[in-house]
C-alpha cells in the first residue's frame, strides 16, 4: 500500500496523484510541487489516501511544501500576468495577420514558461509570432493547437439544456462518443439536436450508453424475425424503454401491426441497426 494525494491545476483537469510525505493534507488546500512541466501549484481534491500499489506508477513525486503565503501570491499575480500577455499576443497575432484564434493563455509557476492555446482550421506557421512574443516577455514561450472540444472546456457557456457545458464543470477526460450511439438511443440524426455548441458530438450521450446497450440486448431491433403466440412475424417498431415492440405479422402482412411486450416475443433471427452510409456521410464531422 502506499498514501498519495490527488492534486489538480486546473478546474475541471486530470488529478495527479503525489507522494504527501509527512504532510496531512485536507481537500482544497493548496500544494506545491514537480511536474513534467516545472514548478507548479495545484489544488488538493484527493486528501491523504491509501491506495494498492498496483493502481498506481511509481515512483510518485513528492509534494516540495504545502502552498505558503508567498506561493499563493504569486499564483495571484501569475493569473494578473496572463491577461496581459493574452492582450499582447492578439495584437500580435493581428499585426501578423495569422488565421488563428487565441484560446487562453498560461504561466507556469516559477514563470520559465507561457503556454498560448489556440484554434485554426489547419497548420499555421507562428514561428515569426513566437519570436516577438520572447522579446516581449523574456521567457520560453510554447503555442498550442488545441480542438473545438478542448476550446469549448476552456471557455464555459451554456449547453442546449440549459446547464452549464460539462466538460467543464466535471469531465476531467473526454470520452468517446460516435453516431451509433444517438442511433441506439434513438435520437434524430439531426445535427442540431445531438451535436454541442462545440459543434461535435454532445458528451452526455456516453452518460446512458451503457443502459441502453443492456436494453438493447434484451429488445428485439427492427427488422428482426420473431414468433410470437399470435405466429410468426417481423418487427417494424420497437421502444427499448418500455419494452413494447410491434410486429407485423406474416399471416396477416396487410392488417396493422401488433403491439406486445417484448417478453411475449421470440427471436428467430435478430435484426441490425445500422447507421447509413448517407447519414454517416452527412454527420461524420460531429465525430472526432
Amino acid at each position: 500500500m502506499a498514501v498519495i494525494i490527488g492534486v489538480r491545476f486546473k478546474n475541471t483537469g486530470k488529478v495527479y496523484y503525489f507522494d504527501p510525505g509527512q504532510n496531512q493534507l485536507e481537500k482544497g488546500s493548496l500544494v506545491v510541487v514537480e511536474t513534467a512541466r516545472g514548478i507548479e501549484c495545484g489544488e488538493v481534491v484527493i486528501p491523504n489516501k491509501e491506495v494498492a500499489d498496483s493502481t498506481i506508477v511509481k515512483p510518485l513525486k513528492p509534494v516540495l511544501r504545502p502552498a505558503t503565503p508567498e506561493d499563493k501570491r504569486r499564483a495571484k499575480e501569475n493569473a494578473e500576468k496572463e491577461q496581459r500577455a493574452m492582450r499582447v499576443c492578439q495584437e500580435k497575432i493581428a499585426a501578423h495577420k495569422l488565421d488563428m484564434k487565441l484560446v487562453d493563455v498560461e504561466y507556469t509557476f516559477d514563470n520559465s514558461k507561457i503556454l498560448f492555446y489556440f484554434t485554426a482550421d489547419g497548420r499555421v506557421d507562428f514561428r515569426d509570432l513566437v519570436k516577438d512574443l520572447a522579446s516581449v516577455f523574456r521567457t520560453r514561450i510554447e503555442l498550442r493547437q488545441i480542438g473545438v472540444r478542448d476550446e469549448a472546456k476552456m471557455l464555459g457557456g451554456l449547453g442546449i439544456c440549459g446547464r452549464p457545458f460539462c466538460c467543464s464543470q466535471f469531465l476531467s477526460d473526454f470520452q468517446p462518443v460516435s453516431i451509433k450511439m444517438a442511433k441506439e438511443q434513438g435520437l434524430s440524426l439531426n445535427p442540431t439536436k445531438i451535436s454541442g455548441s462545440c459543434g461535435r458530438l454532445m458528451c452526455c450521450l456516453k452518460y446512458e450508453q451503457d443502459a441502453y446497450e443492456s436494453l438493447l440486448r434484451m429488445t428485439p431491433k427492427v427488422g428482426a424475425l420473431v414468433t410470437t403466440k399470435e405466429g410468426k412475424g417481423v418487427v417494424c417498431d420497437a421502444n427499448i424503454l418500455t419494452g413494447v415492440v410491434k410486429v407485423r405479422l406474416d399471416k396477416s402482412p396487410d392488417s396493422p401491426p401488433v403491439v406486445m411486450d417484448r417478453k411475449d416475443v421470440k427471436v428467430i433471427r435478430a435484426g441490425k441497426l445500422k447507421v447509413g452510409k448517407e447519414e454517416r456521410a452527412n454527420l461524420s464531422n460531429l465525430e472526432e
